[in-house]
Parts: C-alpha cells; sequence; structure tokens
C-alpha cells in the first residue's frame, strides 16, 4: 500500500467540473450534481480542518469515505432508509435527492472535541444536557447524548437544544422524536460495530432529509473518520487514568498537526502546507480504519487518471438509467 499511495500523491482528485451534469455545488469535500431527481455525489480527496480546506489533497481519501459510508449504509437499512441508489465508481454514490434538513444531529458517548472544551472551560450544559461534575478529557458519559447543530453556510455549525429546535420552527415534534431516536439507534449500531473491531465511537453526526413523500431519509455519510472520532479500545482505560491523549482513528490529528504548526483557522494565521511524508501518513490513517471496521483488506483504484475515469462511469451509470 505504500508504494501505491506514493504513486498516486500526483493524481488524486482535487476537484471535478462535469459540464454534463449542471451545475456543480462544491462542498469542503463533496462535489454534488443534481441531475432531475438525483444527485451525482463526488467525493474528491480534499481534507478540511478549521473551516478551511487544505491546500493539498491525500491519496485515495475520497475512495475511503465514499465506500465507507456506503458500507455502514448497508449496515443500517433495517433502521432507517438511506439515500445511496448506485456506487458507480469508488468515488461516487448515485443518490436519491431529498430535502435536507437544517440540523445535524450529533451524537455523543464521550466528552471529547468541542464537548470537552465547554467542560473545560466551566460549561456544564450542552445542548439542554447537564453534565456531570468530575469528569476527564474523553471520559465516558453516563448515557450518549444529542447535541445538535444547526448547519451554516459559513464559519462554525452552531450548536442547538431541542427547545431551540422547536422554537424556531425548524422541526416540528414529531419529526424532532423520530429523529432523535433515530440518531440514537444508528450511534448503538455503529458503537456495537467498533466495539466488535477493538474501537470506541466517541462521537458523530448524522444528517436526514425528507424524501418526496415526506418519508426519512439518512443522507451525506455515516460512521467516516471525516464525520466521526474513533478510540483504540486497548488502550482507552490506561490513557485515560493516565490523562493522556487517546490513540485514535478520525481526522483529529489532521487538526493536531495544523495546532503544532501554528494554525487554527484563526484571523492571520497562515494555513500550513502538508508535506507528502504526512499526507501519505494521513492516508494510511483512512485506510486503517476502513479495513478495521468493515474487517476487509481496501482495495485502491489506482488510475493515473481518476477524473476521466469517474466520467466514464458516471455517463455508464446514468445511461442506464434511462
Amino acid at each position: 500500500m505504500e508504494s501505491a499511495v506514493a504513486a498516486q500523491m500526483g493524481a488524486t482528485v482535487r476537484d471535478t467540473h462535469f459540464d454534463f451534469l449542471g451545475t456543480r455545488y462544491g462542498g469542503k469535500v463533496r462535489d454534488t450534481y443534481q441531475v432531475g431527481d438525483r444527485l451525482v455525489l463526488v467525493t474528491s480527496d480534499r481534507i478540511s480542518a478549521f473551516d478551511h480546506i487544505l491546500r493539498q489533497t491525500i491519496p485515495f481519501k475520497g475512495q475511503v469515505l465514499n465506500q465507507l459510508a456506503a458500507w455502514f449504509f448497508s449496515q443500517t437499512q433495517d433502521i432507517v432508509t438511506n439515500h445511496v441508489l448506485l456506487l458507480p465508481d469508488p468515488n461516487v454514490t448515485i443518490a436519491k435527492r431529498c430535502n435536507a434538513i437544517p440540523v445535524e444531529f450529533v451524537v455523543r458517548g464521550y466528552v471529547a472535541g468541542h464537548a470537552w472544551r465547554t467542560y473545560r472551560d466551566g460549561g456544564r450544559t450542552l445542548c439542554g444536557h447537564t453534565l456531570p461534575e468530575g469528569l476527564r478529557q474523553n471520559s465516558k458519559l453516563p448515557s450518549p447524548i444529542l447535541t445538535p447543530a444547526t448547519k451554516a453556510e459559513e464559519g462554525h455549525d452552531e450548536d442547538i437544544s431541542r427547545e431551540g429546535i422547536l422554537n424556531r420552527g425548524l422541526l416540528s415534534k414529531d419529526h424532532l422524536d423520530q429523529l432523535e431516536a433515530l440518531a440514537l439507534a444508528l450511534f448503538q449500531r455503529g458503537t456495537d460495530r467498533a466495539a466488535a473491531r477493538d474501537l470506541i465511537l466517541v462521537d458523530t453526526k448524522y444528517e436526514f432529509g425528507f424524501d418526496n413523500d415526506g418519508g426519512i431519509v439518512l443522507i451525506d455519510e455515516i460512521h467516516t473518520p471525516d464525520s466521526s472520532r474513533y478510540f483504540y479500545a486497548d488502550t482507552y482505560h490506561e490513557l485515560l487514568q493516565a490523562d493522556k491523549p487517546q490513540r485514535q482513528l478520525s481526522k483529529e490529528f489532521v487538526r493536531e498537526w495544523l495546532m503544532n504548526n501554528g494554525f487554527q483557522g484563526l484571523e492571520g494565521q497562515v494555513l500550513p502546507d502538508m508535506p507528502n511524508d504526512f499526507r501519505a501518513m494521513v492516508s494510511f490513517r483512512y485506510i486503517e480504519l476502513f479495513e478495521q471496521i468493515t474487517g476487509t483488506s481496501f482495495v485502491p483504484d489506482t488510475s493515473s487518471d481518476p477524473i476521466a475515469r469517474i466520467e466514464t462511469n458516471i455517463r455508464k451509470a446514468l445511461s442506464g438509467f434511462g
């Protein structure tokens, strides 16, 4: 895999511009095209942190994210319908177009990341949940909590409580009750799968939409290293007791690298360039998580022209829809 990653450094998917698909919406990682009642989602090799897209790409990152999300969608379709129609390419999902719900359903089983920073700074309430005293960084919560966030067009998403969602009319009570239950059920499924593979699912986010019939559909991605935080289970308790950082499989180590290089997305800070050895390490981490969770080997597509490959496969897939 080392040689494949090294060879792919100059053949990653940074951006796509497929005019035959119409207007492109470029997110932090995905390029989205609307084709009738379907979406063509191209998962690029871009990586973002602190609301900035880094200039360098990560070999095979898009393939890992797209395929891991597809795997988890298949593992959870008994809980909730998802948007996947077809995977015509390692980087591409053709999905059902839905009306996205403007709330991210963040579930936390541990006090880490944003939750820890809030707690460390004296906060004991998070999105309406009262947190117990005496927690350490990365402590397990008595039970998972839902800490929703409103999706911002730019900048950071904003925490919101259940009451805030209802008061702002973002969702009806019935829909919110259903979505809360679904998010917690999905988190339990992800927790169980991670535990079976010697990992801990620490926190994650889910996004939902409504289809044309008003049904709830799971969209975007699920349980990927971009949307989730994982700890290694075998060293969790030892490191917690020693107040040491957890060994983890997630995007957090990219944020740590940026902070060590003087960047947290603050005004006046300069975004550093990732050297190739660090890009390779990030690639290996993403691949490791795929293999650890799924129990299968990641088989990369090493095309020297991935953009051309993606276009060819999308055209074939769309012609098959008629």
